[in-house]
């Protein structure tokens, strides 16, 4: 495909801007094969340093939603929610379910939660009562205002700055490392979080 094609098809682009990185690249064959001379890691350590990265990640995540259990009491998942609905003055769990990718039985579980908590309220919509609408109470603010900045957002913020390529290889590697794992099969949404995201109380 001509390169002038490939700027208005995203499948081509991110493989013109992967092509274009191993060329810029391409000495890193060079480099390699010096640190092999130099009789540096060997795979064996380079799988225990991919496993030693893995580790930081998940204790990171452990971290973060411990420190939100502590201030808010609350989920990564239900911060999340909550967030989605205080970005708006009134919304349908239908929207949140969707912006969120969430299922529709998950978020009917975290709303049911946050509506104990006494963080949101449910209110049936003025031209369809068939309808319900999801708004923020005081409480709920304040929850928010006390939350500290959750690690989804931070890597989400700092994923979206990275060059397409990048972005690319990331994922590639995430895939391909879940099914090293036996783990590609698992569904799971696009959440930070080890536990079941539609559980009412932190781990």
């Amino acid at each position: 495909m001509p390169i002038i094609g490939a700027i208005f098809n995203p499948k081509a682009e991110i493989i013109f801007h992967m092509m274009k990185y191993i060329m810029r690249n391409f000495w890193l064959r060079w480099r390699f094969a010096g640190l092999r001379a130099m009789r540096l890691p060997m795979d064996s350590e380079i799988a225990s340093l991919t496993l030693r990265a893995l580790r930081r990640v998940l204790r990171a995540t452990e971290i973060g939603s411990r420190q939100l259990a502590t201030t808010t009491g609350l989920t990564p998942s239900q911060l999340l929610v909550l967030r989605e609905i205080d970005t708006r003055l009134s919304v349908t769990p239908s929207a949140v379910a969707q912006a969120l990718q969430f299922s529709q039985a998950t978020i009917t579980a975290i709303v049911d939660r946050l509506v104990a908590l006494g963080f949101v309220q449910r209110q049936r919509g003025e031209r369809d009562k068939r309808q319900i609408h999801l708004t923020l109470l005081p409480a709920g603010r304040d929850a928010l205002a006390d939350a500290p900045d959750p690690l989804q957002k931070r890597f989400t913020d700092r994923f979206d700055a990275l060059p397409t390529w990048e972005q690319a290889m990331i994922l590639a590697a995430t895939e391909r490392l879940a099914v090293l794992m036996d783990a590609d099969s698992i569904d799971a949404a696009p959440l930070l979080d080890s536990g079941r995201i539609d559980r009412s109380e932190p781990l």
